[in-house]
């Protein structure tokens, strides 16, 4: 692990999902369970259990499974990480991506925590580009 939690988080869910893995193992830190909660409200995963382990706590994700009639498969999400440590990528409210026109979610930092894309320009403000995800 690096000291990059949200680089880590990312990763983490985009290995597990092109192996086609059920559930993901990660560190639990404040800016992930934020990250983490978001995703659960957007669909993204489908469960999230908080585990401790000899004084180190994790975040267990279950994935999310589509279910059809014939056979079960994994929707391909796709995540990207925009803001990093040697690269710091902010945003005004306005110049806010919308990502795939609005099908897609960016997680912003403001000065408010941790939202999403919708919620910064419904209360105005700008702040720190973290990541992509559709």
């Amino acid at each position: 692990m690096s000291k990059d939690t949200i680089s880590d988080l990312i990763t983490s869910i985009r290995n597990a999902d092109m192996a086609k893995k059920e559930t993901v193992r990660i560190a639990s830190t404040n800016i992930t369970e934020n990250i983490v909660k978001i995703l659960l409200r957007k669909g993204f995963i489908e469960n999230v259990r908080k585990h401790q382990q000899s004084n180190k706590k994790f975040l267990v994700l279950t994935l999310r499974y589509r279910r059809t009639r014939k056979e079960i498969y994994r929707t391909k999400t796709h995540l990207k990480r925009i803001s990093r440590p040697n690269l710091r990528i902010y945003s005004k409210y306005p110049q806010i991506p919308k990502i795939l026109g609005g099908m897609g979610i960016a997680i912003l930092s403001t000065s408010r925590g941790i939202m999403t894309d919708q919620e910064a320009r419904l209360e105005r403000i700008g702040g720190e580009i973290l990541c992509y995800i559709w």
